[in-house]
Order: C-alpha cells, then sequence, then structure tokens
C-alpha cells in the first residue's frame, strides 16, 4: 500500500491533462500565504480549492483507493502495458514522475510545449519535497528539524487528522529549499519564482501529511522506504535520457 499514492497520481493527471496550463495557467495573481485545507495551487491541481476550509480530501480518502489507477496511467502514457504491466507501489510513482517531467507523456507525443500549467509546476516540485525530506533524515528528522526552525505548531497540523494543514509562509521558503533549485524549477516550468515559493509552501505540508496518515510515526519505516524508492526510480528514469 502506497502512502503518497493518491496524491501522485493526482499530480500525475493533473501535468498530463493538455487543458491544465489553460485550465490552471502559472503567472497568475495567487496570495502570499493561506493556511487551513489545501492552498491555491496545490488546490487548483487537486481539486480541492472550493472546498470548506479545514476540507482535506486526501486525509480522510487516501486509504481507499488501493490501486490508485497508477497502471492505466503508466500504461497510458509511457507503455508499460507493452512491457507486461508494472506494479502500482512506489517503484511506480517514481516511474510516472519521470515520465511526466521527461516530456514522454502520451507515447513520447508531449513535448516540453506541454509545461506549463500548475499540475507540472506540483510534478517539478514533488522530488524537491521528498529530496529534502530525504537530507534531513526522513520523515522524524525532517519533522525535528521544521520544529526546530520554529514551526512547531505547523508540523503537528500537518500530522493531525483534526485539523487543516497550516501552510509554511511562501516568503521563509528559502529557509529550507535551495535559491538555486527554486531557480531551476521556474526557468524549467515557465513559473516564477513566488509561484514555485507558494508550490512548496504548500506541497510540503500536503506530502508530511500523507505520509502520518494515523497522525503520528507509525509508519516511518515504510514512509521512508517508499521516499527512496520515488527518488532512486525518478533518477534512473531521468538519467536514461540525458
Amino acid at each position: 500500500m502506497s502512502l503518497l499514492g493518491n496524491l501522485v497520481s493526482q499530480v500525475a493527471r493533473s501535468a498530463m491533462d493538455p487543458e491544465d496550463a489553460h485550465r490552471n495557467p502559472v503567472n497568475q495573481r495567487i496570495n502570499p500565504r493561506r493556511t487551513g485545507g489545501l492552498g491555491d495551487i496545490l488546490g487548483s491541481v487537486l481539486g480541492g480549492s472550493n472546498q470548506p476550509s479545514g476540507y482535506n480530501p486526501q486525509r480522510y480518502e487516501r486509504r481507499t483507493d488501493n490501486g490508485f489507477g497508477l497502471d492505466d496511467i503508466i500504461g497510458g502514457f509511457t507503455g508499460a502495458n507493452q512491457r507486461g504491466g508494472m506494479s502500482s507501489g512506489a517503484g511506480g510513482l517514481g516511474d510516472i514522475l519521470g515520465s511526466v517531467l521527461s516530456g514522454q507523456a502520451m507515447g513520447g507525443q508531449t513535448s516540453r510545449a506541454g509545461f506549463g500549467g500548475k499540475g507540472m509546476l506540483i510534478a517539478a516540485l514533488m522530488p524537491m519535497v521528498l529530496n529534502w525530506i530525504k537530507r534531513n533524515g526522513g520523515l522524524s528528522g525532517a519533522l525535528a528539524k521544521i520544529t526546530g526552525m520554529g514551526y512547531e505548531n505547523q508540523a503537528r497540523s500537518w500530522m493531525s487528522n483534526q485539523e487543516a494543514n497550516d501552510n509554511l509562509d511562501p516568503n521563509e521558503i528559502t529557509r529550507l529549499f535551495d535559491e538555486n533549485e527554486i531557480q531551476q524549477v521556474a526557468a524549467h516550468t515557465g513559473a516564477n519564482e513566488v509561484e514555485v515559493r507558494q508550490g512548496l509552501a504548500e506541497l510540503l505540508p500536503e506530502v508530511m501529511n500523507q505520509l502520518t496518515p494515523n497522525g503520528n510515526l507509525e509508519h516511518e519505516s515504510e514512509a521512508n522506504a517508499e521516499i527512496d524508492q520515488i527518488i532512486n526510480q525518478l533518477s534512473s528514469r531521468l538519467g536514461a535520457l540525458k
């Protein structure tokens, strides 16, 4: 069972959608900070921006879909169905992200011209968030890092089953993520740096939320193993294309 399966598959679907760039364009006015529930960028990708404050569909529904539709997604745009299929586990999630980010969607017919929607922006930010968690010692180490930086209340809300995510302040996101990485993502996706910071400020809390389904660190070993598998498969796919 994948902790991040629903989140990654929803992001992938949005990034693959040729209408996403028109429906959810980057470089538009966003709130400098939005707390409670899904934020402006992530919400537009996951379809939660119009939900009542405090409603987080991933928190309550992530465990109800064990298949995630990942085999269909992978088969539809990487040809995995011709290779005998692929597991819907964490490795498959890395393959999905790698395929989306390498511009191989729809059997290689989609090029970098497809970049620009918010789904693609979130897809590009996912590896940054996962690598940040890994660099800081996994799930518990990342939470300790956040708490030690003065974001104890935010971290608690991310793990809670009762509280909506209290997102980070985008203006402080460079305390966690390297400015060069932010600039690279902006150049790669067509977003501006404000949007990249906003996306990170929303995505990191949601990933932490997904990795703590019971509001605690009970699934830490599973979470860390899944992060490693996604990063390794993502690196392998992107590396093979260089």
